[in-house]
Parts: structure tokens; C-alpha cells; sequence
């Protein structure tokens, strides 16, 4: 399992309650899914309108179950917001 940081952006900040939070996991997939149920509220919703990058680089289309995380990574969630 690798250690990342998950960091939150606007409306996934507010619905977590922090700008980030460390997690394990091997994949984007695996992240999210103990994301979700650290935080099986609005966070919950909020991640199904999300983007998200790794490491700088936009996840885009890819299945998050392919997406690998590699150890002291980033996962940055970005909900669609005005202005950016």
C-alpha cells in the first residue's frame, strides 16, 4: 500500500471539514473508496462531480481502479467550481 495525501479543493474542502487527509491504498479507486467511508455524507456526492489529479496529472477518462499511486503521492480532488 502506498501512502498519499488526498488533498481537497472548494466544495469537497467544505464537505470533508479538512484541506487533506493521508490514506493507503494502490490505486485511485482504493483512495476513494476509503474516502468515502471515512466521509459517507455530502464528501460522498461531492466525488461523483469531482476531477482528479495525481501527482500533477489529470486522471481524466482513465478507470480509477488503473490509475496507480506511488508512495508519498498526491491525489487532489477538484470539484467543478466557478472562476477556475
Amino acid at each position: 500500500m502506498a501512502k498519499v495525501t488526498v488533498r481537497y479543493w472548494a466544495a469537497a474542502k467544505a464537505a470533508a471539514g479538512v484541506a487533506e487527509e493521508p490514506y493507503e491504498a494502490e490505486t485511485l479507486a482504493e483512495a476513494l473508496a476509503a474516502v468515502r467511508e471515512r466521509h459517507p455524507g455530502e464528501l460522498a456526492r461531492v466525488l461523483l462531480r469531482c476531477s482528479f489529479l495525481i501527482d500533477g496529472d489529470p486522471v481524466g477518462t482513465r478507470g480509477h481502479e488503473t490509475v496507480r499511486l506511488i508512495e508519498g503521492g498526491t491525489v487532489e480532488v477538484l470539484p467543478p467550481f466557478a472562476g477556475g
